[in-house]
């Protein structure tokens, strides 16, 4: 071999950058006399001294090679917004003293990666993605058949050097043994039916808004609400009294609120009223950050209904949310006017339609508030876009709020579809017999005087019998 071929040989040794074992450099360099540890399995592995490469060779130079998923690990590639890609191998649970390193406990919802991994996310800290989450090799994935937003207990191994802490046992798969999880179907897969379950929301004789939700437009388990809000008309104080109602009347219920691009100093006055989790993408966040946690939220929705459990949704609001995948989309090449993108609205509609109550058991409702009156084309042309798309609506109006008339209900323009598989008999008479006769005055003073009347009486069964004795 000549002396320029023999220099550019030694010069290409142990070019991966995998982590050898003892006896191999843990950088590109490799090892010079080809003594290197073992660098992995498979792919192309490092050089052996001075020679061929040699495919599938288990003994790569210094740490240099085996496969590629080695190489990626060793160098800290980035994965998911920096983080570093582990193998998807079983590593060692001896530490660099020879003695076993000891597993924690670890839990977390699944946020899948393209490349088949995933990562266990926090609600505590927002499902904001950490270099602390636990690593979730693809191998378990498969074989669970793990879905993204479930929820996980599992044994995790401390991270070490270079890696993060990576799951090695997975306990339980949305409180069930994951060998079982396979078992459960999928969301497609179930039968949606028309919600039969009412969800009372009076909880005493004030506040109102609830009583009156409660006769007019009546939220059943898997609901799929729109709430209509001109600016300044109570939206706000109205979601957390229809939170707080449902946490006191309906505990079985698992509550979840979604903020997107929402003001910081509402964000944190939700956190303090809300009992149930706050997930909050808020003002000072990028638009990457709104997509991810809209779709990531309702996917763990998702996922927990296939389960079986009841899920109560409040999202404000779907406006905003529907901005941002405006700009995620970026330019199609076909806008509509207002400047939306016409792909842009796509997700948003079909992650608020995945409300429904299924046959075999599990809800999942959704409160959602789409903004009108802001002086943007693009918002109302959103609106438009989901008018129609629920089966329960809420128009606020903001005449009522500037008469400081509480809850500024439009009642001509709220109402519940097939409300009568929702109320019993008495009351879906009494509410008949209402509208009737509140659809002869203005909205404004129709909502003033019906305030008025039931703020006489301590609950709205004592109104619905003075209804029912008039009727006699």
């Amino acid at each position: 071999m000549s002396k320029r071929r023999r220099s550019r040989s030694n010069g290409r040794q142990g070019g991966g950058f995998g982590q050898g074992q003892p006896g191999g450099q843990q950088h590109g360099g490799g090892q010079q006399g080809g003594q290197g540890g073992q660098g992995g399995q498979g792919g192309y592995g490092g050089r052996r001294g001075r020679g061929r490469f040699r495919r599938g060779s288990s003994g790569g130079g210094g740490g240099g090679g085996g496969n590629v998923a080695g190489s990626i690990a060793g160098a800290g590639a980035v994965g998911m917004d920096g983080e570093g890609m582990r193998p998807p191998e079983m590593e060692s649970e001896i530490g660099e003293n020879g003695e076993p390193i000891p597993l924690e406990a670890g839990n977390g919802v699944l946020e899948m990666h393209p490349n088949g991994y995933g990562f266990l996310r926090s609600v505590e800290t927002n499902y904001t993605r950490e270099r602390t989450d636990p690593f979730v090799p693809g191998t378990m994935i498969e074989r669970y058949r793990l879905r993204e937003g479930v929820s996980i207990k599992a044994m995790v191994q401390p991270g070490r050097r270079q890696q993060g802490p990576r799951v090695k046992e997975i306990v339980e798969v949305e409180g069930m043994a994951p060998d079982d999880y396979p078992k459960v179907k999928t969301f497609d897969q179930l039968t949606p039916i028309n919600p039969e379950h009412w969800l009372r929301l009076e909880t005493g004789q004030q506040p109102l808004t609830t009583r009156i939700m409660d006769l007019l437009t009546p939220l059943g388990k898997g609901q799929r609400a729109l709430i209509v809000a001109p600016p300044r008309t109570g939206k706000t104080v109205l979601l957390q009294q229809v939170s707080q109602a449902v946490s006191t009347n309906h505990p079985e219920l698992s509550l979840i609120m979604l903020l997107v691009d929402e003001r910081p100093e509402e964000v944190t006055d939700m956190r303090r009223t809300v009992k149930g989790d706050v997930i909050a993408s808020s003002l000072d966040c990028d638009v990457e950050s709104h997509v991810r946690l809209s779709q990531l939220v309702i996917e763990r929705c998702k996922r927990m209904a296939e389960a079986g459990k009841d899920v109560f949704l409040l999202m404000d609001s779907i406006t905003r949310m529907a901005r941002a995948f405006n700009k995620w989309v970026g330019n199609t090449g076909r806008t509509m006017s207002g400047g939306v993108d016409i792909k842009a609205l796509d997700i948003p509609k079909k992650l608020f339609a995945t409300a429904r109550v299924f046959e075999e058991g599990g809800s999942l409702t959704i409160v959602a508030t789409a903004l009108i009156d802001t002086g943007s084309r693009m918002d109302e042309l959103i609106f438009q876009e989901f008018k129609g798309t629920g089966n329960m609506e809420l128009v606020l109006d903001r005449k009522l709020s500037d008469r400081r008339v509480w809850p500024a209900m439009d009642i001509s323009q709220s109402g519940t579809r097939r409300e009568e598989k929702l109320l019993d008999p008495d009351t879906l008479h009494a509410v008949t017999m209402l509208r009737r006769t509140l659809s002869s005055m203005h909205h404004v003073d129709a909502m003033e005087q019906l305030t008025k009347q039931l703020a006489k009486f301590k609950s709205n069964r004592e109104f619905i019998s003075l209804i029912a004795s008039s009727r006699e």
